[in-house]
């Protein structure tokens, strides 16, 4: 998509910290992280959201938290970590390309709205 913010930055067209990158995921530093490691997860093939995964893309997404595990493991994240994607503006989704924030660091609050 050409107007799409996270593509643009897939195509490098836009900076990032690069976190991790494969074939099919890239992982980057949030701009405005809501603890101290944050990082945005997000297929290289755009899709829109959570509502656009399908039997033919679901494979990524799969993916998608097997990365998140290896991270997980790389950070030492013993003590844990959380997953969010929004989907829809509802939901807070602000850019429309399927994305997980992985979040940890800190406690975390329990309440999640």
């Amino acid at each position: 998509m050409n107007d799409c913010l996270f593509c643009k930055i897939i195509n490098g067209e836009i900076p990032s910290k690069k976190v991790y990158e494969d074939e099919l995921v890239y992982v980057f530093e949030d701009i405005a992280p809501a603890a101290p490691i944050h990082y945005l997860l997000i297929p290289k093939k755009h899709i829109s959201g959570a509502s656009e995964i399908t039997a033919e893309n679901s494979s990524v997404v799969a993916h998608i938290f097997e990365v998140i595990a290896k991270l997980a493991k790389d950070l030492n994240l013993k003590n844990g970590f959380r997953v969010v994607t929004n989907c829809g503006p509802d939901a807070g989704q602000t850019v429309f390309h399927l994305h997980y924030h992985l979040i940890a660091g800190r406690e975390l609050d329990v309440k999640m709205a």
